[in-house]
């Protein structure tokens, strides 16, 4: 059950990957402002939370959490985010660096997986391991921004979300099948073993 909500897990991450990496394709400009509007949101949110919590609770536990200066600033950060989306769509090289950073991110992530799979012994643990290097070379080239037109990097980024998730959907459907194989593999040996005591009474 553990290994299926794992496997579960990265599915659904990498679905989101390439969910992402097609709205950039398609529309960089609109995804991002509704990116930046939802997080403006749930900053807001967080905000009027963390301000009412502090009224409600004990004045001194209340001073010492400081939450109406966070909850202030939760809100005010949210207000710009939402009121104020075109500041972040004019500063595209600060956005296209937080999603390299993303990028890089993924793929330190998938070092660890290439590494957990060759040591359980895992045939296919190179395709992890090509997965990781692919995306810390496509993150460090957005990072370097070595392209002149912007909507061109944009793509780019797009374009290394979408084959980063599907190299570890590929190695996903691999890792499932050689499960499924051992799992009839111990199987057998079970109905032998029980087979051969059945002979031997």
């Amino acid at each position: 059950m553990k290994k299926w909500t794992s496997v579960f897990g990265k599915v659904i991450m990498c679905v989101c990957e390439i969910i992402v990496g097609v709205l950039l394709l398609l529309d960089p400009l609109g995804f991002t402002a509704g990116i930046i509007k939802v997080a403006g949101a749930l900053l807001l949110i967080s905000g009027l939370f963390s301000t009412v919590k502090y009224f409600k609770m004990d004045p001194v536990e209340a001073q010492k959490e400081q939450g109406l200066v966070n909850g202030l600033c939760y809100i005010l950060c949210g207000l710009f985010c939402v009121f104020h989306t075109e500041w972040f769509i004019e500063t595209f090289p600060l956005l296209t660096v937080i999603y390299g950073v993303i990028i890089l991110l993924t793929g330190i992530m998938r070092i660890q997986w290439a590494v957990d799979m060759l040591r359980m012994k895992k045939e296919q643990w190179y395709l992890a391991a090509i997965g990781a290097l692919i995306s810390l070379i496509l993150s460090g080239i957005i990072l370097f921004n070595p392209f002149s037109n912007t909507i061109f990097l944009w793509r780019f980024v797009a374009v290394s979300l979408v084959i980063g998730a599907v190299i570890d959907l590929i190695v996903l459907v691999f890792v499932n099948q050689n499960l499924k194989q051992n799992k009839i593999s111990d199987e057998t040996k079970i109905d032998k073993t029980e087979t051969d005591k059945t002979d031997l009474l």
